[in-house]
């Protein structure tokens, strides 16, 4: 427990005893009090304030600090998936705030320490983008701060082209660190012979008829590009902090309405005070409201987690709870069942958000929450409703959220026309690419591997191979195979 006050600390002692009650396994918690320029300071930094220099983070607390000058935006909650799991408090918050944000909190760190996705992450975050930060430090001393930014501009921007279920394969490049046992080695011979087994791993064999998709492209680049060994370094680190982060992309929805469904249920039942009531309404509603344009996580999180619990509450005990109407009564009967508290527990230990609403976005549910889909409208140059229909609606769903929304690149082949020209794959789903975007990604792409970079996509419905070739971007007719 950090700079806290007595009266915080005893919060802290109640919250953490009402989680454990109600079965919460979680990480030692962590609470930091800070102001609002310091908390922004650390949000910027993805709430690692050791990370390493780069412009970008300044652009992101310039937004955050206008959003909350100007009373558009205000960060309620950060928490880190680490262990210890650390969490950040906003000092001017009122108390039923800080009650609220500290049984949010429990709940989002017993889903860090059991759901699947999170299984593989680095439990000692901290540390190690710390240990980033000092490495990049020292390259920018010895190569200089715009020669090493640059090139961190480059990496940043390649920084989703990783495949999320790599983690989960063992004994290949994916899943092998370069930490060595013998103390004799060097860190950079470490490093070194690491990256040398990736190349093993990786090697394409001339008489292959062709080279596997492989969907790790910064793990095909940091393999085979022709990089110094500081560049490899850089790329390296970038692709481990972009494997971190992936499963808070994959575990959105699940992960907020988990903490949501546990900070309401120990508000409502054991923390508020009768004086609290109305704030506590006024600020929990502000976080579920929707409008029409975009899903918000909290409200689809916390909304299917109740329905899931009512269901198999209601399978249990049949007749008799499906025709109790009194909230109170149905909320004993939801203590008292528990199978429907069973049922979410193992949802939340397993399930990712394709997997969460695949499975638990029923119809009935759809209906009973009034969801639509929409679409812009070339017209009005707005976004209208377009349709009320079940299906519809759960496949635009689903799309958004299958590979958290990013188009998936493949590499294809490294030896184009045997020039050692990279030919990448768009797994095309259905919408096309932005084509500038695209052309922008080959041209870092580019920078790296030092060859021509070819993109093979669907335009309009028709086969099209963006190329870049270090001067000029070109764009041809080609079949695309499926």
């Amino acid at each position: 427990m950090a700079n806290i006050s007595i009266e915080l600390s005893k919060m802290k002692e109640e919250i953490e005893g009402l989680a454990k009650g109600f079965g919460l396994d979680f990480f030692p918690l962590v609470f930091e009090v800070l102001d609002f320029e310091k908390l922004n300071e650390v949000a910027a930094y993805g709430g690692f304030p050791t990370r390493y220099p780069h412009w970008s983070f300044g652009m992101e607390y310039e937004q955050l600090s206008k959003g909350y000058e100007y009373g558009l935006s205000k960060i309620y909650e950060m928490v880190i998936n680490n262990d210890p799991c650390y969490a950040y408090l906003l000092r001017s918050n009122p108390m039923v705030d800080q009650k609220l944000v500290m049984a949010h909190v429990y709940g989002h760190s017993d889903f860090f320490k059991n759901n699947y996705w999170f299984s593989q992450t680095d439990r000692n975050m901290m540390d190690t983008t710390a240990n980033h930060a000092a490495k990049i430090r020292k390259y920018i001393d010895r190569y200089g701060f715009d020669q090493v930014e640059s090139f961190l501009d480059v990496c940043l921007s390649l920084n989703n082209l990783i495949d999320p279920h790599a983690v989960f394969v063992k004994d290949d490049v994916h899943s092998s660190g370069f930490e060595s046992q013998d103390p004799k080695e060097s860190a950079e011979e470490r490093l070194e012979d690491f990256f040398k087994k990736q190349r093993q791993v990786l090697q394409h064999k001339p008489q292959d008829k062709a080279l596997p998709l492989q969907k790790d492209t910064l793990a095909f680049l940091i393999a085979h590009a022709p990089l110094e060994f500081w560049q490899r370094d850089v790329l390296h680190m970038i692709r481990k902090e972009a494997y971190y982060f992936a499963p808070q992309g994959q575990t959105k929805i699940m992960n907020e309405g988990w903490a949501s469904y546990w900070h309401a249920k120990m508000m409502t039942e054991h923390l508020l005070s009768p004086s609290e009531w109305i704030d506590y309404a006024d600020h929990h509603s502000g976080a579920m409201a929707t409008n029409g344009n975009q899903i918000n996580p909290y409200k689809l999180g916390i909304e299917l987690f109740r329905d899931i619990e009512q269901r198999w509450n209601k399978g249990q005990f049949g007749k008799a709870y499906n025709e109790c109407n009194n909230m109170q009564e149905k909320m004993h009967w939801d203590q008292k069942l528990g199978l429907g508290r069973d049922k979410i527990f193992e949802v939340r230990k397993i399930y990712n958000d394709v997997m969460f609403v695949d499975e638990f976005f029923t119809e009935t549910f759809c209906l009973k929450h009034k969801f639509f889909s929409f679409s812009y409208n070339a017209k009005t140059q707005a976004y209208d409703k377009s349709s009320r229909s079940f299906q519809e609606i759960k496949r635009k769903i689903l799309f958004s959220l299958t590979n958290m929304g990013q188009p998936t690149i493949l590499v294809k082949d490294a030896n184009v026309g045997g020039r050692n020209e990279l030919m990448l794959w768009h797994q095309y789903s259905g919408i096309d690419l932005k084509v500038d975007w695209a052309y922008a990604t080959l041209e870092n792409i580019y920078k790296v591997w030092k060859r021509p970079v070819h993109l093979h996509t669907k335009v309009e419905d028709k086969g099209k191979l963006l190329s870049f070739d270090g001067k000029e971007r070109k764009s041809t007719q080609a079949d695309y195979i499926d």
